[in-house]
């Protein structure tokens, strides 16, 4: 293992943030992170710590995950020289071909590179469709799929929900399936990827149940088919397209100002609003 004192001094700080909050981490299949080698970790997404929570198990083998990132945080004049000096790998949500190579070439030095395959949070708890981008890398790279699913995190710090990171105590079920290899089509293999961490996912919501109790009735982070009151996916996912129009309208709302042609500017034509599903990533 590769002495990295400031991701170290970052992990020692959340195993302290963790005991503070009182949370019950429990893992499991911790034992199929890789002792070395390359590996795409393809997570499922409903809080804002996932990608600190998916770093837990990978601690079995004292293991480091490059997350990829938007590249809005690598802006940030804080968050940014950190998220350089860890590794993580920033995403062009317009165009991320350059994140991409550069994910291949590290997962081919051996790293493990995190990824989000939903894109954004799923706001409705279930597992939202994947993108291909994880399977692609793994294919050229050479190297497996390893399957992280997590549930309890959405209580902690989630989209549309109120933030309880002060002593939350509330349990947070991770787990590692074992390693798979992208065979055949990208799209086939990441569908049949997204149903078996589904099941994973129900399996961790019984297991929830055993040590928490059963699922408070009408509760906003409790998935509609569990009892709860969060969106369906279909709902979320008109949402998640309501919330990513406007941030496109806004961004060229911006462009055109930039530009001296936005509203007052004489010039009132303005081109159609692009989605680019590739390359976003948390």
């Amino acid at each position: 293992m590769a002495f990295e004192p400031l991701y170290q001094s970052i992990i020692g700080i959340a195993r302290a943030m963790f005991f503070a909050q009182g949370l019950g981490i429990e893992l499991t299949g911790e034992k199929n992170f890789p002792k070395n080698g390359g590996a795409v970790v393809v997570v499922n997404h409903t809080g804002y710590m996932d990608f600190v929570y998916a770093g837990v198990p990978a601690r079995e083998h004292k293991r480091f995950i490059r997350f990829m990132a938007k590249k809005e945080v690598f802006d940030h004049k804080i968050a940014g020289p950190i998220m350089r000096n860890l590794r993580h790998i920033p995403v062009d949500r317009t165009g991320g071909g350059d994140a991409y190579a550069a994910a291949v070439d590290a997962l081919r030095r051996g790293e493990l590179i995190g990824v989000f395959p939903e894109a954004t949070i799923s706001r409705s708890f279930e597992i939202k469709d994947f993108k291909t981008g994880g399977a692609r890398m793994a294919q050229e790279a050479g190297v497996p799929i390893l399957p992280v699913t997590i549930w309890g995190s959405q209580r902690v710090w989630s989209k549309g929900l109120p933030k309880n990171m002060v002593r939350p105590k509330v349990p947070i079920l991770i787990d590692t399936a074992e390693p798979v290899y992208v065979t055949g089509d990208p799209v086939d293999f990441m569908e049949n990827l997204r149903e078996s961490m589904q099941t994973n996912l129900e399996r961790l919501q019984d297991r929830y149940v055993e040590l928490a109790g059963p699922y408070p009735q009408g509760a906003s982070w409790v998935p509609r088919r569990l009892g709860g009151s969060a969106p369906t996916l279909d709902e979320a996912n008109v949402l998640d397209e309501a919330e990513h129009q406007a941030r496109m309208e806004k961004k060229q709302r911006r462009l055109q100002e930039k530009r001296g042609d936005g509203p007052g500017s004489g010039d009132e034509k303005s081109g159609p609003t692009t989605r680019n599903d590739g390359g976003e990533a948390r």
